[in-house]
């Protein structure tokens, strides 16, 4: 009998005992490739089963639902394998058995979420041949898309809170802090082979001898960070892998224009012969030979060979070639067999430098089974953005639309149907999209450059220098501003208010629910002088009847009092001004009435606006779902300044702690932040020293 500690984040741990028993039948020596097999256990105490766990009544924590997952999935070879090393005892059929086990156990459970499962489902095959190849941890896997790393994740001890993303359950990413198996914590993408180059020197210099597997995928290669760090790797020349896990089939920019890769027998066998060490060998000793015969025939016997190599491979793999990796592919990403063949003649070459090996994918395998798995969503912030626009853009024939980060949401697709010409996706290239969006603003166009707060990081010196300091007219929309729920802090808005309004130049603005936004959509199309921002959160909308109507454009620095009251202001930036208003409510319960204002702008701040709940009430709460140096300190800045801090007033800030929020529901992360209704009442009563009203309150 073992046991293991699973643990999670809040301080929540499950212990887990069970028995064992490793099986010895149809080892990988059926494979057509040879393999080494270790089979010695990598971790004496990973004994936990799996199971124990299925035969429990499972209950699934769903990322952003509270329903439960009641069907059981049969999934007896999973059941068995409690570490990666394990996949080494199995035979090629138990491994594709296994492939489909997973597949299903993912698509029980996943289809209620509003992430895509196609990554996960594409990479099952790719994940098992990595564990069945290396010897993770020893062995450094990297993983650069955030949806990928599901099997990875079932596979590595924690498949009994997959895909739990709330409070207590495990990271949508991978984390050191949570598995021994992540060698690396995977944010936005396009980080795995910087990190890895790293692990790689470092391995160097330390005279170690482990493996360093770096994989990215098609999105995430379109990041300028991949390309500069496969040019430092090819440099450097330190043996590294890098699987680049395509599921569109081309390495062409442009998916319409790219032709795409086909995966043949005879791509497999060139695949197999590429990645073969005595290729590989018989490479390095051509190359040696035209070098010592002179410099000429040198680069005339390169020309020869990366055009030979061009010609197997699919347009654009010289590109690697150029960057100095050695490029293998394609493979297929869902022939076992292939893959593993591969991967383990990679592994063997004792001096490679770096490698890529393209593998091909499929995320379209279980479409068929997905169809009926459509969840429809509640009408959100983004559906009413989009809806806005397209009335701006009806009437304005220079509104253009310019999108990065990682996913699009399916609300934009109406302005792409309705504009074609007008809508540009450069995905994971955010700081070319803000540059972009300044060329089109200089060229006399209307720019609406859309990226999520937390992408919009990447990109904050071009929003300094190319769009703020020259004024350029772009007007950013800060999507998933604030807590994300099942997104924890990799996606998380946390810091968009701070360091976009401390910009000389910068509008900033938040609306509080959906009217606000449409009219802050419209205020946007008539600024032509500076930039502007407006971020709004993710998730539904206040009025699920809602229909947008034509926006109304807002005096630049103008607030508004949306309840007067006595005594207490509270002061909202932004959806918090909804929490303002419920707050109101609980606190009319007691007997207490305040005054709620929205303020709308961060900067320009409404100065009359503040400097009036000064004089006319004794405390000021300022609340905003955002780090400190935001809003709050804008407003404290004017009323230090302005003498009020002299008087009677006492000026309390509700804002983001200083910390990352881990994964959970909305209303949990909202609760962990104190951020709800109930802690701004809580706060109002404090102040008034009615100190047990608000204990009870918050209990």
């Amino acid at each position: 009998m073992g046991s293991t500690s699973i643990g999670y984040q809040f301080g929540i741990s499950v212990r887990v005992d069970g028995n064992f028993k490793l099986r010895s039948d149809n080892s990988v020596s059926s494979l057509p490739c040879k393999v080494v097999i270790t089979r010695k256990s990598l971790f004496s105490a990973a004994s936990s089963t799996r199971k124990e766990f299925s035969n429990r009544a499972r209950v699934c924590s769903l990322p952003n639902t509270d329903e439960y997952c009641d069907e059981k999935v049969e999934t007896p070879i999973l059941d068995s394998i409690e570490t990666p090393s394990q996949l080494k005892n199995l035979s090629v059929k138990e491994l594709k058995l296994l492939a489909n086990e997973i597949r299903k156990e993912l698509l029980s459970v996943l289809w209620k979420t509003r992430k895509s499962v196609n990554p996960s489902l594409a990479a099952i095959e790719l994940t098992l041949a990595l564990h069945y190849v290396f010897r993770a941890p020893f062995d450094n896997i990297l993983w650069d898309g955030v949806e990928q790393t599901y099997a990875h994740k079932i596979l590595t001890r924690r498949w009994s809170a997959i895909p739990s993303r709330k409070k207590n359950g495990i990271s949508g990413v991978t984390s050191q802090l949570e598995s021994e198996y992540d060698s690396f914590g995977a944010g936005h993408g396009c980080n795995s082979i910087s990190a890895g180059l790293g692990l790689a020197v470092a391995r160097d210099m330390k005279g170690k001898r482990d493996q360093v597997v770096a994989v990215i995928d098609n999105v995430t290669i379109t990041a300028g960070q991949a390309y500069e760090a496969m040019s430092n790797a090819g440099y450097l020349d330190s043996n590294m892998i890098v699987i680049l896990n395509d599921s569109r089939h081309s390495l062409h920019p442009n998916m319409e224009e790219g032709s795409k890769a086909s995966i043949s027998a005879l791509s497999s066998i060139m695949s197999k012969i590429q990645s073969s060490k005595v290729f590989r060998k018989f490479r390095e000793l051509a190359k040696a030979m035209t070098k010592r015969i002179g410099k000429g025939m040198y680069e005339w016997a390169a020309k020869v060979d990366e055009y030979a190599r061009g010609m197997v491979g699919p347009t654009g793999s010289t590109l690697f070639e150029e960057l100095g990796l050695y490029y293998i592919g394609p493979v297929d990403g869902h022939n076992i067999e292939d893959l593993v063949c591969v991967l383990r003649e990679v592994a063997s070459l004792d001096s490679m430098g770096p490698v890529l090996v393209h593998v091909i994918t499929e995320e379209n395998r279980d479409a068929e089974t997905r169809k009926s798995m459509v969840v429809k969503d509640r009408r959100t912030y983004n559906d009413c953005f989009v809806e806005a626009l397209v009335m701006e853009a009806e009437k304005d024939r220079d509104i253009v639309v310019v999108h990065a980060g990682m996913e699009i949401d399916p609300s934009l697709l109406k302005f792409q149907v309705r504009f074609p010409d007008r809508f540009f996706n450069v995905r994971m290239a955010e700081q070319h999209a803000v540059t972009f969006s300044a060329g089109l603003s200089s060229g006399g166009l209307k720019p609406f450059c859309i990226i999520p707060s937390a992408f919009l990081q990447r990109a904050y010196d071009q929003v300094v220098h190319d769009v703020d300091r020259q004024r350029k007219a772009v007007r950013f929309v800060i999507t998933s501003a604030g807590l994300v729920g099942s997104d924890g802090p990799v996606q998380c808005g946390a810091f968009d208010i701070t360091f976009m309004s401390s910009l000389p130049n910068m509008i900033a603005m938040a609306p509080a629910d959906e009217d606000e936004l449409v009219n802050m959509v419209a205020t946007a199309a008539c600024i032509t002088d500076r930039p502007v921002c407006f971020r709004f959160p993710r998730g539904s909308i206040v009025n699920r009847n809602y229909l947008v109507p034509t926006g109304l454009p807002i005096e630049i620095g103008r607030g508004r009092v949306l309840i007067e009251g006595q005594q207490v202001a509270l002061l909202g930036y932004g959806a918090m001004v909804q929490n303002c208003l419920n707050a109101h409510s609980l606190l009319s319960k007691l007997g207490l009435n305040v005054t709620v204002a929205d303020a709308r702008f961060c900067k320009p701040l409404d100065i009359k606006l503040v400097r009036d709940l000064c004089e006319n009430h004794k405390f000021l709460i300022t609340v905003e779902e955002g780090c400190v140096g935001g809003f709050g300190s804008h407003v404290a800045q004017f009323i230090a300044l302005d003498g009020q801090l002299d008087g009677i007033i006492k000026w309390r800030p509700i804002v983001l702690p200083d910390g990352y929020i881990e994964e959970g529901s909305p209303n949990e992360q909202l609760a962990l932040a104190g951020l709800t209704g109930h802690h701004i009442a809580a706060t109002a009563l404090s102040l008034l020293g009615r100190t047990r009203e608000a204990l009870l309150l918050m209990s």
